[in-house]
């Protein structure tokens, strides 16, 4: 085995076992490198549309010829992030379908490099209808994909294989994925984000299916989520506690949706001194685009407050918003009621307080904002599968 691969492999097993998830950065400069590594995430993807973002343009640009995606990886990656980082591996974001490369040959110069594996981007699995037909004849296709994630595993490569539905997750599994990553489409957010994601509640769906398919040709494949509804430090935690998903990568939230916000505070607190910090939770939503403040922030306060008694109406109330219209807002963008997304988060804060930090019921029932110990028990079998006293201390 080459050990090269199997310190890199051994490395994010250690990790995850450690912190219970895998953390990973697509760094377009060495900035965000070197800040990604100092805060403790476990792996970095040069991407295209990480330099893209970087020049101003959305993540989409990825995907067009405005240039060539595998040079402009390799002259950012070479130049910004190999020099910059020690410890934590890079993976290379390979467009395997560049007819202009020989493949095999340029699989080998990325490990040769120093690169400690390739993945799958930009992929053909986020195109569809009559282009996705007419790549796929000139043979540009996801197939090919899946033959350079094999040969990459050969070469002795980590591989990280974006997948977008069950038979491509099996396919890569086969082809040997050393990780397996539910793609959802463009992460929503900011200012350059996608304006039509799924919720939550269909991310989770396919990353479960994904994750079930590549299982079962590969059980010890690592499994991670990526984009789409997931921008927030609560979406990933709804997935790590609801798909089985075992990390996330993210871009945008990481250098794009921080950094816009940042210059435009900060310019704004330069024009006017008054607008130097926002002075409530309401005026940090400002800068959200679109109305999809009001979800981060009804998902937000849960996160911090579940343990209290919350209603709908009052944070309505804050937020200026009629109950009605927020109810519908938020079950648009997270694809259930926000009832049955408080429940069964505190289910699942619930199941963690008994199975993992054995916490006696009655006190972890108080914990989560139930004091009626009755209520609480039967909303945990509704929600878990069985009684409080299944897993805990009675």
């Amino acid at each position: 085995m080459d050990l090269a691969y199997q310190k890199n492999m051994e490395y994010l097993r250690e990790r995850m076992r450690e912190d219970g998830y895998l953390l990973g950065v697509a760094a377009g400069s060495g900035i965000t490198a070197r800040y990604a590594e100092a805060a403790g995430c476990h792996m970095l993807l040069a991407l295209n549309s990480g330099k893209f973002r970087q020049m101003g343009q959305g993540s989409l640009a990825g995907f067009l010829c405005y240039a060539n995606s595998n040079e402009m990886v390799m002259e950012f990656a070479r130049k910004e992030l190999l020099p910059t980082v020690r410890k934590i591996p890079i993976i290379f974001g390979l467009n395997g379908t560049d007819p202009t490369i020989s493949l095999y040959d340029y699989i080998r110069a990325i490990k040769r490099l120093g690169f400690a594996g390739v993945n799958n981007y930009p992929t053909v699995g986020m195109l569809n209808g009559q282009f996705r037909e007419a790549l796929e004849e000139e043979g540009i296709s996801y197939e090919a994909e899946i033959e350079t994630i094999r040969f990459a595993h050969y070469c002795g490569l980590i591989t990280v294989a974006f997948a977008f539905d069950a038979h491509q997750a099996a396919q890569m599994a086969e082809a040997g994925a050393d990780i397996i990553c539910a793609h959802f489409g463009l992460t929503s957010g900011g200012n350059l984000g996608a304006k039509r994601v799924l919720s939550l509640e269909k991310a989770k769906n396919t990353a479960m299916e994904i994750f079930r398919a590549a299982e079962e040709i590969r059980p010890e494949i690592i499994k991670i989520v990526y984009g789409g509804p997931v921008k927030t430090p609560v979406d990933a935690q709804y997935m790590y506690y609801n798909s089985g998903c075992q990390g996330f990568i993210g871009g945008s939230v990481f250098e794009r949706i921080p950094v816009e916000k940042a210059i435009f505070e900060t310019a704004c607190a330069f024009r006017n001194a008054q607008n130097a910090k926002p002075q409530t939770q309401m005026d940090r939503l400002l800068f959200h685009n679109g109305g999809t403040g009001y979800t981060d922030f009804v998902k937000e306060y849960i996160n911090e407050h579940y343990m209290e008694e919350i209603k709908l109406n009052e944070l309505a109330r804050v937020a200026h918003l009629t109950p009605t219209y927020l109810s519908a807002l938020f079950t648009k963008e997270v694809g259930c009621g926000f009832r049955k997304y408080l429940i069964q988060f505190r289910m699942k804060k619930a199941r963690r307080l008994i199975t993992e930090e054995k916490v006696p019921l009655a006190r972890a029932a108080q914990m989560v904002g139930y004091q009626d110990y009755a209520q609480f028990s039967k909303m945990y079998k509704k929600y878990n599968g069985e009684l409080p006293s299944a897993g805990g201390r009675k």
